[in-house]
């Protein structure tokens, strides 16, 4: 990743950290069984709770590339520090406690650091060995900010050094910020055709960023649980089935007021023709707002067939041509304006409430959200010059002096 200029009063690497943190736990929450719950910023960057009660802390050090860690480096001293705060808290050998430093550095060679990387042996992760050069490090420093750490593992005895780092896990090289997203697409979305992985996982990444914002927010204190994330990767592929689309515009508001006396539109002026009241015509704006934008985000996402909706639409106006012959079927040429407008209501109840519950005017099988149909027949109505379904029986013939007033 490029570095970018900053001065000395950005707070850009503190904000990426911050991004950095959330992503890789969501990546870890990924590998791990599904009843470990994940807790951010309470007793270290992130808290690891397995299904026995195990706890796991882990600190998080998103690094420039090529920086490595040596015998006293502050990113590991001052993680250590945070560890043995809660290991002297929790019982200290008595603990359940494993420590992590997820970093995407690398260790020095010859540090001691290297007897902490999950590849060595038991062999060369000898306690006593271990806890003599830590102490070896720690007596080197003259570090305002290591002094008083040293002075606090110094408070251990030996038993309880050796216990405690033999509870740490250092993991270089992790994946850096901007590498995450492609390794759980690759890594666990391989069930997901790979055109919509993409889109798959900014649906996920949104779906975590508002529970982890409602986490630090306190209010889910419980934590985060692996079967939340996979329950809601599951169900985000199932929208991108063979029979099914993926539905983001549920509650989605439109960024203009919406004013239903002086809305222009055809489909608004259609409503207001046969006496629809102004709350029901502001549903009809919102359905057909949100049918319009769906319909534009599945294009986008190349998620429709060639025709598809084309043909959807044909199927829309077949089903409205036969219910209308049959709601104006006892209208005459002399028909009163109240019954011309009470036939017109009859049939646009239809198509707002009824239609949904007939199969075959889904635009494909699982894709059941009401604003879907809904909004389509208003996109209907709105056609210029001719709308392709209408309400009121005479709209057509008074087409001409409703676009001119509208114009």
């Amino acid at each position: 990743m490029a570095k970018v200029p900053t001065n000395k009063f950005s707070a850009s690497e503190q904000g990426l950290g911050y991004i950095y943190q959330a992503r890789l736990a969501l990546s870890q929450l990924l590998q791990l069984p599904e009843d470990t719950a994940i807790f951010l910023e309470k007793d270290d960057d992130l808290d690891f709770i397995d299904g026995s009660g195990g706890k796991s802390l882990a600190s998080l050090k998103h690094k420039a590339i090529g920086d490595r860690l040596t015998d006293l480096s502050t990113d590991f001293w001052k993680s250590v520090n945070i560890w043995l705060v809660r290991y002297k808290r929790d019982g200290r050998a008595a603990s359940n406690m494993r420590f992590f430093l997820f970093t995407t550095g690398t260790v020095s060679p010859g540090s001691f650091l290297s007897l902490l990387l999950p590849d060595q042996s038991n062999a060369s992760r000898d306690a006593e060995t271990l806890t003599k050069r830590a102490d070896a490090a720690l007596a080197e420093s003259k570090s305002k900010l290591i002094v008083p750490i040293a002075t606090a593992f110094n408070e251990l005895s030996e038993p309880e050094k050796q216990d405690f780092l033999l509870r740490i896990l250092i993991l270089e090289g992790s994946p850096r910020i901007d590498d995450i997203p492609a390794l759980i697409r690759n890594k666990y979305m391989r069930s997901i055709r790979r055109e919509h992985r993409e889109f798959v996982f900014e649906r996920l990444e949104g779906w975590w960023t508002d529970a982890v914002i409602k986490h630090l927010a306190g209010a889910r204190p419980e934590g985060i649980f692996g079967y939340e994330v996979s329950d809601k990767l599951s169900n985000f592929a199932e929208e991108y089935k063979a029979d099914n689309l993926p539905i983001t515009f549920r509650g989605k508001l439109p960024a203009d007021e919406i004013d239903t006396d002086t809305d222009p539109r055809l489909f608004v002026t259609q409503l207001r023709e046969i006496g629809i009241s102004s709350n029901r015509i502001r549903s009809a704006i919102l359905d057909y707002y949100r049918a319009f934008e769906q319909r534009s985000a599945w294009a986008r996402e190349n998620l429709l067939v060639l025709g598809e909706v084309e043909e959807y639409e044909d199927r829309l106006i077949d089903e409205w041509g036969r219910y209308k012959d049959v709601a104006f079927e006892k209208l005459k040429d002399d028909s009163a304006e109240e019954a011309l407008c009470e036939a017109g209501t009859t049939l646009y109840n239809w198509a707002e409430f009824e239609t949904g519950k007939i199969e075959s005017l889904r635009i494909r099988a699982r894709v059941t959200e009401p604003y879907v149909l809904r909004g389509s027949f208003h996109i209907l109505a709105d056609s210029i010059p001719n709308p392709k379904v209408y309400w009121h029986p005479r709209f057509l013939a008074r087409l001409g002096k409703v676009l001119e007033v509208a114009s």
